[in-house]
């Protein structure tokens, strides 16, 4: 039982390094408990968020200490966020997975290499085109998928924010900040259709608000194109990782 946990906290250190450099980590969580520890799929997702909650504390911490969170921005995002992990929450004994990794993989790809291709709006022209109804939707949609998918707010919010243009730094502060009422409202929501392991959330929690710090330092220390290089290849390669495995899941 000891081995599991630190192999659990592992997992944890490396999607927290992840998911507090450039917000995506939390992609390999819930994969790495199902394929990798034999964890069943509600299991693993109830898990990773309450994990979620010490990572979304800690990013937001270091993120707002470091002045990289629009606050005008995040609680609108917040706002819709909380009932969509809700939502989320229940829905996740009637949606099919598939179909959800179906459409975040291809957000992953598409906003990764729309990032990579583009040269505009990199000083935080978006702004303007961010109103408090397209946030809320925006929060909605990110709290929603994340609850059903386990995947943490960071790997559906930041794509949509680089999609729109947000730089990366901005994009993955606003990211950290959505974890904490998608993580803590999704877990509420779990525990009342279910029953998550409570053991294997807190060890996952430890690791991932490890990772989550030591990621989050590196963003901060980085060239500003060298960070937004690094989100666009590893958004595509998410994106690409996620794709492929819904291919052979088709296929086997």
């Amino acid at each position: 039982m000891a081995g599991i946990t630190i192999v659990i906290g592992l997992i944890g250190l490396a999607a927290g390094a992840l998911i507090g450099c450039v917000g995506v980590g939390g992609v390999i969580v819930v994969p790495a408990l199902v394929y990798g520890l034999g964890f069943a799929i509600q299991d693993a997702i109830a898990s990773a968020m309450i994990g979620y909650i010490f990572t979304g504390a800690m990013g937001t911490a270091i993120y707002a200490r470091s002045r990289s969170i629009r606050w005008d921005l995040a609680g609108w995002i917040a706002l819709g966020a909380g009932p969509g992990a809700l939502a989320g929450a229940w829905a996740i004994n009637f949606v099919d997975p598939r179909a959800l990794e179906l459409g975040v993989g291809a957000l992953s790809l598409l906003s990764g290499l729309n990032a990579m291709l583009s040269r505009r709006g990199r000083q935080g022209g978006a702004s303007a085109t961010l109103d408090p109804k397209r946030l809320l939707v925006i929060g909605v949609l990110t709290g929603a998928l994340s609850a059903v998918t386990g995947t943490g707010g960071p790997l559906v919010l930041v794509p949509i924010l680089i999609w729109l243009q947000l730089p990366t730094l901005a994009a993955v502060g606003l990211s950290q900040a959505a974890q904490i009422p998608i993580a803590i409202l999704a877990t509420f929501g779990n525990f009342r259709y279910g029953s998550p392991d409570i053991s294997g959330g807190l060890a996952l929690g430890i690791g991932l608000t490890v990772g989550t710090l030591v990621g989050a330092k590196a963003a901060h220390a980085m060239p500003r194109k060298l960070l937004e290089r690094i989100a666009a290849i590893v958004l595509i390669m998410v994106g690409a990782l996620i794709l492929i495995r819904l291919g052979v899941k088709q296929l086997a």
